[in-house]
């Protein structure tokens, strides 16, 4: 029983990490010439300038659903530590589920919509970066690690 809770703790930090670099690192967007993530469209063609993510409010959606999903992953993560301790025999770890199933939810809500809008932010010769990508890891950890919470139950 310890190992699947080591298991699981590290799959839950392992998404954390994920949605963490996803978010912050400037990379959703990559070419020669330039990058950009969720804050700033920087180039380099003349000069190092950088656009701040103000240009529209479908990046500030982005941002906000991101910052959701690691606010709501950072829960989940204290709850499962609290009802690990409280939680009665037999009990289930709904709580602890649903709230990682949210953030499963918000980080994908946030890469569609920087899918479907991002061609308003960068230019369509730059390619998707591997932040961008772990963002899209993340979703599938996420609902498999809120999956086994809602399915495990507590034993002594």
């Amino acid at each position: 029983m310890l190992i699947l809770l080591c298991g699981i703790v590290l799959l839950h930090i392992a998404v954390l990490v994920l949605l963490l670099v996803s978010t912050i690192v400037s990379a959703w967007t990559v070419s020669s010439t330039s990058t950009s993530d969720l804050w700033q469209n920087c180039s380099t063609i003349n000069g190092a300038a950088c656009q701040i993510g103000e240009t529209g409010v479908w990046i500030q959606a982005v941002q906000a659903l991101m910052i959701l999903s690691i606010i709501f992953s950072f829960l989940s993560l204290f709850l499962f530590f609290c009802q690990l301790f409280t939680l009665k025999k037999g009990g289930r770890f709904f709580l602890t589920g649903a709230f990682q199933i949210f953030a499963c939810l918000f980080v994908m809500c946030g890469a569609i919509i920087y899918t479907v809008m991002n061609h308003l932010w960068v230019p369509a010769t730059e390619s998707y970066g591997f932040a961008y990508i772990l963002a899209w890891v993340a979703f599938p950890l996420a609902l498999i690690s809120g999956l086994i919470y809602v399915i495990l139950r507590k034993r002594e």
